[in-house]
């Protein structure tokens, strides 16, 4: 009874995992089997199909795979999916059948970078790119490339030499393109060909210090179990039916491709349309970088043109467990940089992808399902200097009836005031604040964390952004 009511409940709110009115839509570019992270990806993507509209899947080629296409192994993975759907389906009532998701399976030309740009160098990729765009559809269409990124290019060419001006730009306007990093010399073209067009991007091929590297970096002195080897092997591939068994071994590292994603997940802290605010993909800032040093491809590299979505720094100090008293604590280390921005919530986004494997095999009862934050308050709220502030998220709930534990941490890199407002861990389901002084607008950003205690612990989100206004606040009159 209780995976019935849960079901009818997706349906009344849009499905609550969301935290989001709308399912993102999203076509991925991949080199697939030039490495095994990409399959990878791709089987923690296929679980995420219930709420995120996977619009296409387009095999490429890549610095690492110049001149052949697998569009074969995505099929692969998708046989893999129909197999442990219908189990799917007692969790979510949203997982699309496999054959829609096989008519989305499509190709670039095996050739590389630039050589694949140009008149006549359409593919069936280049043209679902701009027949998914041509769509009656007002959401935003995000690109997420895996590998090289020509298949986006012709795109985008054949857009620019066959269009109008007015219509190329409304097209290129509903693009949102994340690119793990560059892996063909058409990136560059792109960002310099097109200076309007959403893209995040760590330029050049400096793979190692790219902000989406963090899902697999081992950080001395914090735990990296969730990475492991082993916790992949038992939460992942062993005993989870047909698709977790075809996740590999890590090559070189787990899941490179899928930051590029992750951010579409409606957890109600990412938000797709502000990577300055920060979530499970990373936190990012519009700037205008230098030309990047020579990486480990030879890919020719060159100044920006003008700003992109890249990266920037989180000073973050971990919250710990604390086994007497106060059930956590802050960390005394506090680390900087732009890996923090996205190792930060590792935990969180692995626990969520290990219970989505339990849901392959397991009935309702026997797997663990997010919680759903509730506040008393909007998300968004203006406040002057010195008002008070009450938020309270106790009418918060749990669909597997688990215990749930609050805590409530400050944001300041994602706001315009820098200064945290909340001095020490909070760990209670309310939290009473006073509103700083302001000489001018600010913003500040509050972050409530809902865990459950199930297996695995999973956690979901309340953003709550304060406009704080300058002048006192005057109490009001009785």
């Amino acid at each position: 009874m209780k995976h019935i009511l849960y079901a009818i409940l997706c349906i009344l709110l849009a499905h609550p995992l969301l935290g989001q009115s709308q399912h993102a839509r999203l076509i991925v570019l991949s080199d697939i089997e030039a490495e095994v992270d990409d399959t990878e990806s791709f089987i923690r993507l296929l679980l995420y199909s219930d709420e995120i509209d996977i619009s296409g899947m387009i095999a490429t080629t890549s610095v690492w795979k110049r001149t052949s296409v697998a569009p074969g192994s995505i099929v692969d993975l998708i046989n893999a999916y129909r197999q442990v759907r219908p189990n799917l389906l007692k969790h979510s009532p949203a997982y699309p059948d496999a054959d829609s998701l096989l008519q989305k399976v499509k190709h670039g030309l095996p050739v590389y970078g630039m050589q694949g740009v140009g008149e006549g160098k359409d593919s069936e990729g280049s043209d679902w790119i701009i027949k998914e765009l041509d769509k009656d559809d007002d959401r935003p269409l995000w690109i997420t490339v895996w590998g090289g990124s020509n298949t986006l290019a012709q795109a985008l060419y054949k857009i620019k030499h066959t269009r109008p001006p007015a219509a190329a730009r409304r097209l290129v306007s509903k693009l949102r393109v994340y690119t793990i990093s560059d892996q063909d010399d058409s990136g560059l073209w792109i960002r310099n060909s097109f200076p309007d067009l959403f893209y995040i991007v760590d330029p050049g091929d400096n793979y190692g210090t790219a902000t989406w590297s963090a899902i697999n970096s081992f950080i001395p002195g914090i735990s990296n179990e969730t990475i492991s080897n082993t916790w992949i092997a038992h939460h992942i591939q062993q005993g989870h039916g047909p698709l977790g068994a075809k996740y590999p071994d890590v090559q070189w590292g787990m899941e490179g491709d899928t930051p590029s994603w992750l951010a579409l997940i409606g957890n109600g802290l990412s938000v797709p349309e502000h990577p300055e605010w920060g979530g499970w993909g990373g936190r990012y800032e519009l700037s205008q970088p230098g030309r990047p040093a020579p990486g480990v491809s030879g890919i020719p590299t060159g100044p920006e043109s003008r700003p992109i979505w890249t990266s920037t720094t989180d000073n973050y100090a971990p919250i710990l467990p604390n086994e007497y008293g106060r059930a956590v604590k802050t960390d005394t280390v506090t680390y900087s940089g732009n890996k923090p921005t996205l190792w930060r919530w590792r935990d969180d986004f692995q626990n969520d992808f290990a219970a989505r494997m339990d849901w392959c095999v397991r009935p309702y009862p026997e797997a663990n399902h997010p919680p759903h934050p509730s506040l008393n308050t909007p998300e968004e709220i203006t406040v002057r200097s010195g008002e008070d502030i009450s938020l309270d998220a106790a009418a918060s709930t749990d669909p597997d009836g688990d215990h749930l534990s609050f805590l409530w941490f400050s944001y300041p890199e994602a706001g315009s005031w820098k200064h945290p407002l909340i001095r020490t861990t909070e760990n209670t389901h309310k939290l009473y604040l006073v509103a700083p002084s302001v000489t001018k607008k600010e913003t500040a950003h509050i972050i409530l964390q809902v865990s459950d205690s199930g297996i695995p612990r999973l956690a979901r989100y309340k953003r709550i952004i304060l406009t704080i206004l300058p002048g006192p606040h005057l109490p009001t009159l009785k």
